[in-house]
């Protein structure tokens, strides 16, 4: 899967268009934390604000603001705020704590919150048979609240990655409780993968392949992300000389933000998830998609960065712009799909 990024208010609500919506669930610490930058992302393309009113000055911006957020009336003031269709979850409660106490933290519904006590300690036996087991029931309560503000739900992303403890563990648990609570909804993950670049443990390759099983079973489309590609493009590209993981998380949103494009915005293809899996997913079981993004420009740079649709497309199939470790070179493309955004028409496509 490919993405592609260029880049007075009449009243809210009736901007706003009946639209199928998503409910986000972001899992684990790296889960929360990108989850946290895509909010961050995607608040300023629908020009709301970090208390979720509207402040911004185009109508686009609205009319397919449903997906992600649910309005409500905050009261005498008239004044709509959008809180995003999001369940937060991790075993331990010092991530989702910062969460709150942050400057999103009143964007969110408190009873979106959902923590354990002991953390899984990166072993995914814990995340998926002990410690996540006994806070699922929960979990899925505050999923079905979330279901119940719907009017048509087409489906659901997970946020985790693949290499600690409960964002494998308790992922792949929620993961499948999912598809037995809404087996007719589409089930789309943000999988982060570990490399050893950036590592943390060394149990990390086996959470990822315990987790994977789940993906393949459970997921309708499981958008992959590498954290070696992630550092690579960091460091070689936006000239990072010692990237964190906000850095990261930060190239993760606008990945996820360049993917959704179509799901948020008004467009000629991939409008929902069910479609956007109708054309990229050839077989049920072979539903893991690779990323790119064009372009990714060190900021000192960006100035200076022009292309055309041509040079564009083809930086999106250049393996230095992939958000997996992988060389395209190899192998066959089955399916694939461009995101544009900006102005741009059928015709330069």
């Amino acid at each position: 899967m490919t993405s592609l990024e260029s880049a007075s208010a009449s009243p809210a609500s009736n901007l706003s268009m009946s639209c199928r919506e998503i409910i986000n669930v972001q899992v684990g610490q790296a889960g929360n934390q990108v989850g946290e930058a895509f909010w961050r992302s995607v608040l300023g393309e629908h020009g709301l604000d970090l208390e979720g009113a509207y402040v911004g000055n185009e109508e686009l911006q609205l009319v397919r603001a449903g997906v992600y957020f649910s309005e409500i009336d905050s009261g005498s003031s008239g004044v709509i705020k959008y809180v995003p269709r999001s369940v937060q979850i991790d075993l331990e409660a010092g991530v989702c704590d910062k969460l709150k106490s942050g400057p999103l933290g009143h964007l969110f519904r408190p009873d979106t919150f959902v923590t354990g006590d002991s953390g899984a300690g990166n072993n995914w036996g814990k995340g998926y048979y002990t410690e996540g087991a006994e806070i699922a029931d929960t979990v899925l309560e505050s999923v079905r609240l979330q279901a119940e503000r719907c009017d048509s739900l087409q489906g659901f992303q997970l946020i985790h990655s693949l290499g600690g403890g409960t964002g494998a563990g308790l992922g792949s648990l929620i993961l499948s409780k999912l598809r037995e609570e809404f087996p007719d909804r589409m089930l789309a993950t943000y999988s982060i993968l570990p490399s050893p670049k950036v590592s943390e443990t060394v149990v990390e390759p086996y959470n990822c392949l315990l987790s994977v099983h789940q993906l393949v079973e459970s997921s309708d489309l499981t958008i992959c992300l590498d954290n070696e590609a992630l550092y690579d493009i960091a460091v070689r590209t936006l000239k990072q000389t010692s990237p964190n993981f906000d850095t990261l998380n930060g190239l993760v949103a606008r990945v996820m933000c360049g993917t959704s494009t179509s799901l948020r915005f008004p467009g000629q293809l991939n409008g929902d998830l069910r479609k956007l899996g109708m054309n990229l997913v050839p077989f049920p079981r072979l539903h893991f998609l690779v990323p790119s993004f064009a372009p990714f420009v060190a900021t000192q740079s960006q100035a200076f960065q022009a292309g055309s649709v041509n040079e564009l497309t083809a930086a999106l199939f250049d393996k230095r712009n992939m958000l997996v470790a992988c060389d395209p070179r190899f192998g066959r493309y089955l399916t694939a799909a461009t995101i544009f955004r900006g102005k741009i028409s059928s015709r330069q496509r």
